[in-house]
């Protein structure tokens, strides 16, 4: 099972919640962070690194001794990154997405393909905790292909949890798509709200059940209830705003195991998935 865990902005407690039901779990678990711009995780699972690997995007590199300046590539590259004018050829690796559709239309076989360095991938581990990170290199735009890494060590023996990027662009999409379920995580407050409803929005789209955690539930008003009950979206957990959890959370300590009672309530939210999911 895949469980990706999101939220439509940051600051909710999507990791709290992605980190903790991890370590809840505990054996036979694999938490991917693919908040590769930002990952954070790591400073809560602690684990031990065992493997650092460099990724790369493949993008096209031009032979201009064979290049007719035909233009073929420039009009099936939907994002501008080859351009031809006269006789000048022009390509922005930022901008190619990686599609490889300019060799195949280059009647004279001048374009091939080169790496071009998106940033590293470590994995390690803590107790029976697997955990794989991204890390997006500085100056990088495009974070998805990173993230398509990041996912492609999912392990279908495994409980897999992915800790998505906040918000509802691109970076979102592609970690929550192809899973079995989509926690969404959000606060009592306005801009929760707002932001809830893009999330919800965009999980529609992808057509996978979801549920909500209600973090610092005992903050704000009603209004997140009100239209989590409007839209038939199970509150599957509220965690309280508690100075303890906030302390815990400063020092990179899990809630889990400063406060033993909440282990019980992340193994019903665990349960409560399942259920759904199934």
């Amino acid at each position: 099972m895949i469980i990706s865990i999101a939220s439509g902005k940051g600051g909710t407690g999507k990791t709290t919640v992605a980190t903790n039901l991890a370590m809840a779990i505990g054996s036979d678990v694999q938490l991917l962070d693919c908040d590769v711009e930002e990952p954070n995780a790591h400073l809560f699972i602690n684990p031990v690194f065992k493997k650092t690997e460099t990724v790369f995007a493949p993008v096209p590199e031009i032979d201009e001794k064979k290049c007719t300046y035909c233009g073929k590539c420039d009009d099936i590259c939907q994002f501008k990154a080859i351009v031809v004018f006269g006789e000048t050829i022009l390509s922005f690796e930022e901008l190619c997405h990686s599609c490889g559709g300019c060799m195949e239309v280059c009647p004279e076989k001048a374009i091939t393909e080169k790496g071009r360095e998106l940033g590293i991938i470590q994995k390690g581990e803590r107790n029976s905790i697997e955990f794989i990170h991204g890390k997006l290199r500085v100056g990088e735009a495009m974070s998805p292909p990173l993230i398509k890494k990041v996912r492609s060590f999912t392990r279908p023996d495994k409980l897999t949890i992915i800790d998505a990027p906040p918000g509802t662009s691109c970076p979102v999409i592609t970690s929550m798509k192809d899973t079995d379920f989509i926690l969404l995580v959000t606060e009592p407050t306005p801009f929760g709200l707002h932001d809830l409803k893009l999330a919800v929005g965009a999980v529609k789209i992808l057509g996978i059940p979801c549920g909500l955690v209600i973090n610092r539930s005992d903050l704000g008003d009603n209004k997140v209830k009100e239209y989590a009950e409007e839209e038939n979206l199970p509150v599957l957990m509220e965690i309280p705003f508690d100075r303890k959890i906030a302390e815990a959370y400063s020092r990179g300590d899990m809630i889990v195991k400063v406060m033993p009672e909440l282990k019980d309530e992340f193994l019903k939210l665990y349960q409560a998935i399942k259920d759904i999911a199934e």
